[in-house]
């Protein structure tokens, strides 16, 4: 049984006080997902914070490059892990299941990459985030040559280290506030649709 519990330890704006864009980037998530993810009313707390933050967040998860969506999702939660952010393994955890139609990938992410079922390249690509997460100062021209022979460009090695980054921000922010990931979250994408139709008659 779920209790309620707060979202954050900051106070969370009611819906009559978002900005019109606020208000329209939630609604549209909303209808999209068919729940608000807490991300988005946390941080209509500081509404400049917020539309930066989605800005980048969007210029780098949305974009076209050498890596797909799902490889994306991939160094969020294994770099999230790394910083015990409960709402980013948790919420990224749920849209890798779904963009890489892997019910039990995520928890193999979280746990330990190299033990996940993901191919070599993945696997180099998430030993370099986590050497981004934890040690950035010791990322040299051999760090590049290992993911040039996967096949990355030296734009994608970008990416790789900007979302790491970007994700280090978010999962230390939401710690401090104590973001809860929605109760939704957990479900999606581990059971598919036919046998959880299945299931419930």
């Amino acid at each position: 049984m779920t209790t309620l519990q707060p979202i954050s330890r900051y106070p969370v704006p009611d819906p009559g006080e978002w900005p019109d864009d606020i208000r329209a980037r939630i609604l549209e998530v909303q209808q999209k997902a068919g729940f608000v993810p807490n991300v988005f009313l946390t941080l209509a707390h500081r509404p400049d914070e917020f539309r930066a933050f989605f800005a980048y967040h969007d210029a780098l998860m949305l974009k076209e490059g050498g890596l797909t969506k799902g490889e994306r999702e991939m160094i969020v939660v294994a770099t999230s892990a790394v910083n015990n952010c409960l709402y980013c393994v948790v919420a990224h955890g749920a849209i890798v299941r779904i963009y890489e139609k892997a019910p039990l990938l995520a928890d193999q992410l979280a746990v330990n990459h190299r033990k996940a079922d993901i191919t070599a390249r993945q696997n180099a690509m998430l030993d370099f985030a986590l050497k981004v997460c934890r040690e950035s100062g010791s990322v040299d021209e051999a760090d590049f040559e290992l993911l040039r022979e996967h096949g990355f460009s030296d734009e994608d090695i970008w990416d790789i280290a900007a979302i790491t980054a970007f994700f280090g921000l978010s999962n230390r922010m939401a710690n401090v506030i104590s973001m809860r990931p929605n109760d939704e979250f957990y479900l999606m994408g581990r059971v598919p649709k036919a046998a959880s139709n299945t299931a419930s008659k």
